[in-house]
């Protein structure tokens, strides 16, 4: 009855389940049923006894070895099939246990009413006396996300895969922040204004993103959000200017650093955005977080994808894998099975340059974890691939 699965005894009862709803009135009155099983347990256990006792005496007189042999006796009998039989069982089938003897143990409940009433009153003085709480008549209290987490992680056979993958991940998004799911600054497609006309159609005309941001000058100087259906008009009539898109262009929507993708969620649904600029806390541009990516966090990579954002991994002959240095830590370790700290930098660069505390050379190699990294190309001031090998990939997904 204490080991039986609380939250599948609700769903039973809820469907008329008449041995689940039983049984969950028996648990909401815990001090009452306890009474009934022990009261019930050890009256039978003295009686036991005392019976050998007296059958001892009558067939054998006061001979103190056979009084000796009929108590281990009696003891091994109550042993294996009042204790241990039936406790074993009940712990490996709580559920099937616990709906069949609902209805002997209800029964029960209603015949030893009076002796429960007098014991648990003796019972109730004594937590007093020691200054314990009663717990909610065997309510097992509310689930921490932690506690959430692990029984869907351990739901096997009784959830798909895929199904708890998403749920797991919808839990891990009060954890997990926008920095963490950004595009960074040095990759965000954008049109500058102070660009030649023909220049920004052609920018419009290749992007491959419906919405682009629009600045003037610096990132830092962002003017709007435009949307690419609403430049139709000034590209078809030939009047692409800094002011005709000035005038299509959609008012930027700024979030802080550091935001959970679950508090975001919610805030695009609120203002009925779909894209958001990052900035830290001096208002200087990180990055840009979108819808799509949030979802991306839960149900995985979407199939369609703009060219600059593949080829990110690639398998090589010796069972290694081309990194590119801006790959974030997270798709790492989701894609190859990697334990990357994910507390730390956010991208494989910032992760080596953390490890060297150096910018390093091409055919410099640092081992971290236990995963050999050679720097294959620097770039300026970064890491613009790697190579970590070897890898064995958990299901790992090879990008083309």
């Amino acid at each position: 009855m204490m080991a039986v699965n609380r939250y599948r005894l609700k769903a039973l009862a809820a469907q008329g389940h008449r041995a689940a709803k039983l049984t969950q009135k028996l648990l909401d009155k815990t001090d009452e049923l306890l009474g009934v099983v022990l009261i019930g347990s050890n009256l039978l256990n003295s009686a036991s006894a005392a019976l050998v006792t007296v059958i001892s005496f009558r067939l054998f007189g006061q001979d103190e070895l056979a009084l000796t042999l009929s108590t281990l006796v009696v003891t091994f009998l109550i042993l294996v099939f009042a204790e241990l039989t039936p406790k074993v069982a009940g712990a490996t089938y709580p559920d099937q246990v616990a709906h069949a003897s609902s209805f002997i143990l209800a029964v029960l409940r209603k015949l030893l009413y009076p002796a429960v009433w007098f014991v648990n009153l003796f019972v109730i003085g004594l937590l007093k006396l020691f200054r314990l709480r009663r717990s909610g008549n065997g309510d097992q209290g509310h689930l921490s996300m932690e506690e959430l987490r692990t029984m869907v992680s351990e739901s096997g056979k009784f959830l798909p895969g895929q199904h708890r993958e998403i749920l797991l991940n919808l839990l891990s998004l009060e954890s997990v922040t926008v920095d963490d799911v950004m595009t960074p600054r040095n990759q965000i497609e954008a049109l500058d204004l102070t660009e030649e006309p023909e220049r920004l159609v052609q920018q419009i005309s290749t992007s491959h993103h419906t919405r682009v941001p629009v600045y003037e000058g610096t990132l830092d100087d962002i003017v709007g959000i435009l949307h690419i259906r609403r430049a139709l008009h000034p590209i078809l009539s030939g009047e692409v200017t800094a002011e005709s898109l000035r005038e299509v262009v959609l008012e930027p929507y700024f979030v802080p650093s550091g935001a959970s993708l679950f508090t975001q969620l919610k805030h695009f649904q609120d203002n009925q955005k779909r894209m958001a600029l990052v900035v830290d806390e001096y208002g200087e541009l990180k990055g840009l977080v979108s819808l799509e990516d949030i979802l991306e966090e839960l149900v995985g990579e979407f199939t369609t994808q703009a060219p600059g954002q593949m080829g990110w991994l690639k398998p090589t002959e010796d069972g290694g894998w081309l990194v590119e240095g801006t790959a974030l830590v997270r798709n790492l370790n989701r894609k190859l099975g990697l334990d990357f700290p994910l507390d730390g930098p956010r991208t494989l660069n910032g992760v080596i340059l953390e490890r060297l505390e150096d910018i390093p050379e091409a055919g410099v190699s640092v081992k971290i974890g236990e995963i050999p990294i050679e720097i294959v190309q620097t770039q300026g001031r970064a890491v613009k691939v790697a190579k970590l090998y070897p890898i064995q990939p958990k299901e790992a997904e090879v990008i083309a």
